[in-house]
């Protein structure tokens, strides 16, 4: 089985792509095509480079696809993700989530391929004060990300429709866990959580987020790339809400460190207070989560505190 799996020097799909060879091996041969940007680190792919194939390119330029070759699966990762950043400037999240899924589709039409998964986010169907949303409800995005991802989704379902492309959506929760670049909420904190200083929370922290494990998020990945059936959506999530501030508290805990670090700042432009998804479709396919918040986000704070070489030039 050949497997490629474009922003594979991501958070996410660094830990996925470990998923596959710990579950694989040799049976799966692994094509890595990522654009290296500030979040796509080859530090990331350090320890497994030696069992990939790694291609430096871009999904937005269809020249750099044809790098790749024949392939079974596609996994599609790539995407610029942080919603601060789209607020500042939307362009390249227009370029990579909508032109590059476009290019990663056609790449798609012109192969005989078993599979194409492409990654979106819970985002896409905006705010909800009560419920959680299914996979059928209609998509409300709030910022140009959410807005670009929903986009891409877009363009997947009509290629599926049009072209009967062997496509598969899934649609995860806030992902947390080893490898996260530092402008996420979680990363971030612990971080500065460790060098004493003020924590910026926006609001009044109260924004409710539903948090996965990013190892159990891969294992969903990992079904529906087996038993996803083709022109379906499947939200992943581990229905565990937490508000944002009790999220920040529980660092602070495992770090041993004083809630007085918090400061409460303005709010961001369209900040959604809460997301939740109905996980029930992806439950039936035989997924379930496995880590507790609190065992995730312990494991998540050891990993921080236990590879500073990981982050220091980071911050710096």
């Amino acid at each position: 089985m050949r497997v490629l799996v474009t922003g594979a020097a991501g958070f996410i799909g660094s830990n996925f792509v470990r998923l596959l060879l710990q579950k694989y091996g040799s049976d799966a041969e692994i094509i890595v095509l990522d654009k290296f940007t500030y979040a796509g680190r080859m530090e990331n792919l350090k320890e497994i480079m030696d069992k990939i194939e790694l291609i430096k390119g871009d999904i937005a330029k269809a020249e750099d696809l044809e790098k790749v070759g024949d392939v079974d699966v596609v996994v599609n990762f790539s995407a610029e993700t942080h919603v601060d950043n789209s607020i500042k400037n939307p362009e390249p999240f227009i370029r990579t989530n909508i032109f590059g899924v476009y290019n990663l589709l056609e790449f798609v039409r012109k192969r005989e391929i078993d599979k194409f998964v492409h990654i979106s986010t819970d985002e896409v169907y905006g705010s909800i004060r009560e419920g959680s949303f299914k996979e059928e409800d209609r998509l409300d995005p709030s910022s140009p990300y959410s807005a670009s991802k929903a986009s891409g989704d877009m363009l997947c379902r009509a290629y599926h429709r049009t072209y009967g492309l062997p496509v598969v959506i899934v649609r995860p929760s806030n992902n947390y866990g080893p490898y996260q670049y530092p402008e996420k909420l979680i990363p971030k904190f612990i971080i500065l959580a460790m060098h004493d200083r003020p924590l910026p929370l926006y609001g009044d922290g109260t924004n409710v987020r539903d948090w996965t494990y990013v190892m159990d998020n891969c294992e969903a990945i990992d079904l529906v790339m087996k038993k996803g059936k083709a022109g379906e959506i499947y939200n992943v999530a581990a229905n565990d809400e937490r508000r944002n501030i009790d999220v920040v508290k529980l660092i602070l805990k495992y770090l041993n460190k004083p809630e007085s670090l918090i400061r409460f700042v303005e709010d961001r432009p369209g900040h959604d207070y809460r997301y939740s998804i109905d996980s029930t479709k992806i439950r039936r396919l035989g997924w379930k989560p496995t880590t507790s918040f609190e065992e995730g986000l312990r494991r998540t704070v050891e990993w921080y505190m236990k590879n500073r070489w990981w982050w220091e030039s980071l911050i710096k």
